[in-house]
């Protein structure tokens, strides 16, 4: 079954899920990283609607300042903060998780925030810019983040991945990307590296006494601020194509809200849209690509991470 299939049975709810679907969320604290546009401001404008706590953890303060205050304003009493953070600078941040790790605790991370169709780069700890933000940023933010989210009586890290993980590869002895580079192929790769993540901190919470419930999320092919990335011929496909194929960007932030707040759900579940192919529609749960979720990548992976990073997690070994 390839990844963001339907499966059958499986579709929450019984029925289209939306956000009007969403329990009440006062009392639980939610971080979103990127939440200043695309579906991580949609995810934080909801949660926010919803009662939560909403921390913006965001590369620009200024911009997260103006969301912070639109939401006060279209929902009086909302309790909505921002803290600086920027993925691709391991000190920025350790600053940001020293500061969140002050809250009383964190319900819920959403590992949202993405960069696509950027040019070669390579991070100070040689790694490409794509895997480096999207992957070894939250990789690190949520090790960092740990101890606020065991102070939890639930806690649980939604990673968002995309259906274009299943093109990618993981060569994870050339994470600068030194050999033939593409910003899709690249982009593909973070994206296997957010599911592979996803699934093994899933897998090492198991056998935890207080373990962090790890999902999966996915929007489909939605109109978001990506469609807009990229240069030269297939900047424009992307943005032609967005416009006429991509469904809202609201459809596209229901997975990861359903991910975020809906009770009971598996550690290791994997939510995105029900349609075919899973480009399009409401929340369901899907399969996930079997590279995904190899155990020995996973350990790899992991292994490599806490090596470009310096950061090393308190969870089980296996």
């Amino acid at each position: 079954m390839t990844t963001g299939s339907r499966t059958n049975g499986n579709k929450p709810g019984g029925g289209g899920w939306t956000a009007d679907r969403m329990a009440e969320q006062k009392g639980r604290t939610f971080v979103v990283t990127g939440a200043t546009s695309g579906l991580g401001l949609l995810t934080a404008r909801e949660l926010a609607a919803h009662g939560g706590r909403v921390l913006l953890a965001v590369r620009d303060a200024a911009r997260g300042e103006e969301v912070a205050s639109s939401l006060r304003r279209a929902y009086p009493g909302v309790e909505v903060e921002v803290r600086q953070v920027d993925l691709l600078n391991l000190s920025s941040i350790r600053r940001a998780a020293q500061e969140i790790g002050e809250e009383k605790s964190v319900d819920v991370l959403v590992n949202n925030a993405g960069i696509s169709m950027v040019e070669h780069s390579v991070t100070a700890q040689g790694a490409e810019r794509h895997l480096a933000a999207n992957h070894l940023g939250h990789f690190a933010l949520t090790a960092l983040l740990e101890p606020a989210l065991r102070r939890s009586p639930a806690p649980r890290v939604v990673t968002v991945t995309s259906y274009m993980h299943e093109k990618g590869e993981l060569d994870l002895d050339d994470v600068a990307w030194s050999r033939k580079y593409t910003p899709l192929a690249a982009y593909s790769a973070s994206k296997l590296a957010n599911a592979v993540f996803g699934v093994e901190l899933a897998r090492r919470e198991q056998s935890s006494s207080s373990p962090i419930t790890s999902i999966l999320a996915h929007p489909g092919y939605s109109n978001t601020p990506m469609q807009s990335r990229g240069t030269g011929i297939t900047g424009i496909v992307m943005r032609v194509s967005g416009k006429l194929f991509a469904q809202s960007p609201e459809m596209g932030a229901l997975p990861q809200l359903f991910a975020a707040t809906e009770p009971d759900l598996a550690a290791g579940s994997y939510i995105g849209p029900d349609g075919r192919g899973g480009r399009s529609g409401h929340p369901a749960h899907v399969q996930l690509s079997a590279v995904a979720q190899d155990p020995e990548l996973g350990r790899r992976l992991w292994e490599r991470s806490q090596q470009l990073t310096g950061i090393h997690w308190h969870t089980t070994e296996i």
